[in-house]
Formats: structure tokens, sequence, C-alpha cells
């Protein structure tokens, strides 16, 4: 019998498909061809099936979807360096809004937008949705890379870098959809800035569009309830839980599904429960909630709930291997942990139909670790290695539908040595525009 002729078998030591029911499996392959995910199965029925142009055999390491980061700030990465401290709404007000005020310029988004990609890739992050203060700008960086890209257009009222007032900021968001509406890898969501605050007007403006287009919208709930000391208070009263603003979200169309809520935990699983109740997919970014003095959310249910790395500048690595970590040790199963840094995270982004597991047709977006070091090893459990132990140095192999990102440990789609300079030139030069 002829075998069918395919770009890649991969041929992992262990295999997790991460679709609903999938197991750990051993002694299987994955097949890939045009992109996409052509059979998953026993690896010795793969090759009598297929004659690959390449093979590639890892004897140590474990097979995933590629990791989605569900809510990043990419352009952050040049402001890592600035002090993390809570309250939260104390340091984003006192620190990171000046120096984001001072910097914000098309080329930090673009310098910015090209080394958190980057970082992403080196560990295997494939899809994330990114906020920054010129969309345009990220979007063209991602559509140059080997990522799937969800892009905020940030709406307010009030004048910011990229427009002034609301109907200039939709009219420029209208433009730049038009510009990527037949795009299959960047996609573009509407972000209303400070949805706590903004009023009904921008609001409901906001979801009018995104109905007329089909698109996504993204709310960050940080600032939509006070913070108080004693959780269980603030589940149980209206007067300091985030039940009002939820409540108002709600009346005005905007929890639903195809909504991202980005949540902390400082809202309370009464108010979480609520956001998933009205069909939003939440995102939770368990390393910056630490950094700032939130306990990191541990009971996001694991239907339409990612995880996200927020901002660098707070959060630290744009890891989702870490994410999942953080995660898990404040509570969360290691294997949910694992599910929202891939199905979940695909969910909340509208893509589980395109990634987030290892199934026949999907694209071949997809991540190689090794389990084989001193500090890693499977003996308690492939899943537990990988979320308590393995890093993202870990990370041997990276592709993006298809086409490899990373390799044997080697980032191929930038130049590294260029990308590492970036920090220091941006720190320099935002230096000399402070003094001048």
């Amino acid at each position: 019998m002829t075998r069918e002729a395919i770009d890649l078998l991969i041929e992992p030591r262990w295999l997790l498909p991460m679709s609903a029911g999938g197991d750990l499996l051993t002694g299987h392959a994955l097949a890939v061809d045009g992109g996409r995910i052509r059979a998953v199965g026993p690896a010795a029925e793969l090759r009598a099936r297929f004659a690959a142009r390449e093979e590639l055999r890892r004897a140590a390491h474990a097979l995933l979807p590629g990791f989605v980061n569900a809510h990043a700030q990419l352009c952050h990465t040049l402001l890592r360096g600035l002090p993390v401290y809570g309250p939260r709404a104390h340091w984003l007000r006192e620190t990171l809004a000046p120096a984001l005020a001072a910097a914000a310029s098309p080329d930090f988004v673009r310098d910015g937008t090209r080394l958190g990609i980057a970082e992403m890739l080196r560990a295997g992050v494939t899809s994330f949705a990114d906020l920054s203060p010129y969309p345009e700008e990220a979007a063209r960086v991602a559509a140059q890379a080997p990522v799937r890209a969800s892009i905020g257009l940030p709406i307010s009222e009030a004048a910011g870098p990229w427009a002034e007032g609301l109907t200039a900021h939709l009219a420029r968001a209208e433009r730049l959809w038009d510009e990527y509406a037949s795009d299959a890898r960047v996609r573009l969501y509407f972000a209303p800035q400070s949805p706590g605050s903004a009023t009904d007007a921008l609001l409901t403006r906001v979801r009018r569009v995104a109905d007329e287009l089909d698109a996504r919208v993204a709310l960050d709930l940080a600032d939509a309830a006070p913070a108080a000391a004693d959780p269980e208070v603030r589940d149980g009263d209206p007067h300091t839980s985030a039940e009002p603003a939820i409540g108002r979200l709600a009346s005005l169309g905007l929890l639903r599904e195809g909504t991202a809520a980005i949540v902390t935990r400082s809202l309370g699983s009464a108010a979480l429960a609520r956001l998933a109740h009205h069909g939003a997919g939440l995102v939770g970014c368990p390393q910056s909630d630490l950094r700032l003095g939130e306990a990191a959310p541990a009971h996001l249910p694991r239907a339409r709930a990612g995880l996200g790395s927020g901002s660098p500048a707070a959060g630290g690595a744009l890891d989702l291997l870490a994410e999942c970590r953080a995660a898990a040790l404040a509570g969360m199963p290691p294997l949910q942990a694992l599910h929202l840094a891939t199905l979940g995270g695909a969910s909340v982004l509208g893509l589980q139909e395109e990634i987030g597991s290892l199934e026949a047709g999907k694209a071949a977006d997809l991540v190689c670790v090794e389990l084989d070091s001193l500090a890693c090893r499977p003996e308690a459990g492939v899943v537990e290695a990988l979320v308590f132990a393995a890093t993202r140095d870990r990370v041997s192999d990276v592709w993006s539908a298809g086409r490899a990102a990373v390799s044997g440990g080697r980032l191929l789609a930038f130049d590294e040595a260029e990308l590492a300079a970036l920090p220091e030139v941006w720190r320099r030069r935002l230096k000399l525009e402070a003094a001048a």
C-alpha cells in the first residue's frame, strides 16, 4: 500500500491532547501536513500510513498544543524594572500610568511587541491577546511573525495616544478592522478602557459596534469593585463586592458569549460565578495578581476560562508554564491549569475550533517540552512535572501552523542578540526624554 506524503511526523514520549476526555498518551505520534494536524494515533500505525518529509523523535519530551496567552500587554516588556507593589489600583495609577505615558509611541509599541512575541515563542506560546496604545503597530508586528494574535482596540471617551474622544477611537478602530478583516492569523477585538468607570453611553456604543461587526469584547475588571480585607465579607456584602458593577455590565448586554472578562481574585468567588453564569469568558493572570498583593485565582471554571500574563512590568515573564504553576500553587488542579493555558485560552479568544487541542483538522500550533533533567523528571507524573518543575528553558520545539518557530531550543524567527539589546536602548532613551 502506498503511503500518503505529509510534511512532518512527530513522535514524542508523551502526548497530551488537551481535548475533552483526552488522556495522556504514550507510544503515539502526530502527523502534520499543510499546517494542520492530519492525524493523531499509535506511532507504528502512523509510520505505516504516512511518508513524512521530516520525522522528528523526542524521546524524553511531552508534546502539547501551543500555549495561549489570553491577556498580555506586550509593549510593557520595555517597562520592566519599575517597582512593583500593591495595592493594584495605586500601582497602576502612580507607577505604571506615568511611565507608560512617557514611553507611549509607535516605535515603543513596535519594539516591545517584537520582544514580547519572541519571548513568548521561546516559552511555547503560539497564540495571544494583546492590548497596547497603538494597536496598528502591534498588529503589523504580529502579522509578520509566526504567531496567532488577537489585538485589542482601545476605546475611551478621553483623549489618549491613539485618538481624541470616543468617536475618533471608534473611527480608527473600524478602519483597522477593515484592514485585517480577511487576515486568518490576526484578529481584532474591542477593549473599552476602565469599564468599571466608563459611561453607559460608551459601553452601549461599543456593544452595538461589536454586534455589527461580530467582534469580541474584552473587559478588564480590576477596577470593578473596591478591595476588601475579608474575601468572605466581600462575596456576601453588595456594598463591598463587584456585584453592582457586574450587574450593570450585564444589563448593558456586555456579559455574554464573546466577552472576555479579565479578572482578579479580589472580585471574589460569587462575582466570578456570576460572570461565568452570563457566558463571559474569564481570564486570570496569577503572577501579576500575586506581585500586586492579590491572591491568584484558583477557582476559575474549566469551561470558557484561560490564563494570561497581563503586564510584564508587573508579572515578569511572558511564560504560561509559570502562570500554570502560580495557579496550581494557589490551589488549582495541575491538569486544569494546563487546560486553561491551552484549550481554555483558545475558547476565551473564540479560537477553540482552530487551536488549543491536538485533534485532526486543527492548526498545528504545537509545543514540545523536555522532561529529562535533574530538576524536571516525570516520575511523579507528567502533568505534575510540566506544571511544578518544567521551566521555559525546557521548551525544545515550537511550531505555528506547522512551521517551526523554535527548533532544538533555538529561536528561528528573530535575531535574539538584537532583541536582547532593546530593553537597555529604551531605558537610556526614556531617561533622556524624562530629563529633557
